[in-house]
């Protein structure tokens, strides 16, 4: 049975004699495992121990995430039809690499995602590999505290009942106050076994967003009656155009400059990568089935939530699609609840993503194994305050969702698995259809990268440009 030989200081704390004993539980220092969801699998003595079904709803813990509120903008970009084309085929491409990664877990003989590169392609390998996961997972944090930037304000203005606008622009820019008191605190915690049972919760969180979102579509008119806009809507946000029937009106096909953040928003919203290699140990030749399972729950669950969250607010819909709905209530409890909720559910993960990232930086850095605290309290800082001032001056979560998705996204599902498959799957001839399918997939990663960057990046110089002649014009 392969056993993980190089877990640091940090985790080999926290795995007595007697939690071994029983049930062990791999705290993965190198694996850094989800980029939303680091789940921490149950690792039992028999493999293959696990039931079906728990096992899907572990790995549909580790795929859902933050990347679910921004579907709604990615459909609204592209159209209905182009959208279900291009969510078939990320689901697709993260099903083929979920078998190439097995399949190279197998031949190569390690469950770590790192150790996988090392032994690919050395120390190149395992850097590549550990700065993907590390970004992902930089990623996913900062889209969490996104969501509390756009979130709290409006959830304590609601239990304040206060219409002082003052407080709320306050609370959105201050949001590194809500992670110095309370994800600090978190985030500097050694333990994350406990965090990885919030997992589940966040799960739960997701799907609730999902019914509700669902349930406002009929709550919602489109176009709204004026009396409808008067009565619910909160003057200081921009409100939603609706005097005009043709807004109303779904569309199948749509390219604008926005087009371009799709297909990084379906990358990020999909990637679970790291998390399957742990998982494998335990369900051996039940994974594959596992994988196709929760993709499919996934893709339906990603499918609903980006349709009726168009259909909803039609052109209009942000790239936070719970944020949108502050343009038409100015108070509606369901929503509160909704909300309070979705923060809840990012507030403990939070620290769950925190741990993979603390960890790899301290490999990165060529830490000691020894445990020391000054050295961990200085990387858990270091990485709140970057994260706190990307999240303060980033314009918006679509940004991240583009960058994080184009980038280390898409090294997680079509660069990395298909190169450690063409180099440690020796059996197989180059000739042979699985590695040039292989060969074709890592071709097809590069370009959807390079592409995806490089719109993004023009998307980015165009929109200053736009801003410095506004600005010049005034």
């Amino acid at each position: 049975r392969l056993q993980y030989s190089d877990m640091d200081a940090e985790s080999q704390n926290f795995l007595t004699d007697h939690q071994l004993g029983k049930k062990k539980y791999e705290v993965y220092s190198d694996t850094a495992v989800s980029r939303h969801i680091n789940l921490t699998v149950p690792v039992f003595q028999s493999p293959g121990s696990a039931s079906f079904g728990m096992s899907v709803f572990n790995l549909g813990n580790a795929i859902m995430g933050s990347g679910i509120l921004g579907l709604s903008y990615a459909m609204a970009n592209t159209g209905i039809a182009l959208f279900v084309i291009l969510l078939v085929a990320v689901a697709i491409f993260s099903l083929y690499s979920v078998h190439l990664l097995l399949k190279t877990a197998n031949e190569g003989g390690s469950l770590v995602y790192e150790q996988l590169g090392y032994k690919a392609f050395g120390i190149p390998g395992k850097l590549a590999a550990s700065c993907s996961i590390t970004m992902q997972n930089f990623g996913a944090m900062a889209s969490y505290l996104y969501i509390v930037k756009y979130e709290l304000p409006i959830v304590i203005k609601a239990f304040l009942d206060s219409n002082d606008n003052t407080i709320f622009e306050k609370l959105n820019v201050g949001d590194l106050n809500f992670s110095v008191v309370y994800v600090d605190p978190q985030g500097l915690c050694l333990i994350s076994g406990y965090l990885g049972y919030t997992s589940g919760f966040s799960l739960l969180c997701m799907v609730f967003f999902l019914i509700v979102v669902i349930y406002k579509k009929f709550q919602i008119p489109c176009p709204l009656p004026e009396n409808f806009i008067n009565i619910t809507v909160n003057v200081s946000q921009p409100q939603v155009n609706t005097t005009d029937e043709e807004c109303c009106k779904p569309k199948y096909f749509v390219f604008n400059s926005q087009t371009v953040y799709a297909v990084p928003i379906l990358t990020f919203a999909f990637v679970c990568h790291p998390a399957i290699l742990p998982m494998y140990e335990e369900l051996k030749e039940k994974m594959q089935n596992v994988a196709n399972v929760s993709f499919l729950g996934m893709f339906v669950m990603y499918l609903l939530a980006a349709l009726f969250g168009y259909l909803t607010f039609n052109e209009a819909v942000e790239p936070e699609l719970l944020h949108t709905y502050s343009k038409v209530y100015n108070f509606d409890v369901v929503l509160l609840i909704v909300r309070f909720a979705v923060l809840t559910a990012v507030t403990l993960t939070v620290p769950v993503v925190l741990f993979p990232i603390r960890t790899s930086v301290n490999h990165l850095l060529g830490a000691s194994k020894e445990f020391s605290w000054p050295r961990h309290i200085c990387i858990t800082v270091a990485l709140l305050v970057c994260v706190n001032i990307l999240v303060i001056f980033v314009p918006t979560i679509r940004d991240i969702f583009g960058f994080i998705g184009a980038s280390a996204a898409a090294m997680l599902i079509f660069i990395l698995p298909s190169a450690f498959y063409i180099k440690l799957v020796r059996k197989e001839s180059m000739k042979s259809v699985q590695k040039m399918g292989a060969t074709l997939f890592l071709i097809v990663g590069f370009m959807v990268m390079i592409g995806s960057m490089a719109l993004i990046i023009a998307d980015w110089i165009h929109n200053a440009g736009s801003s410095d002649e506004h600005a010049d014009g005034h």
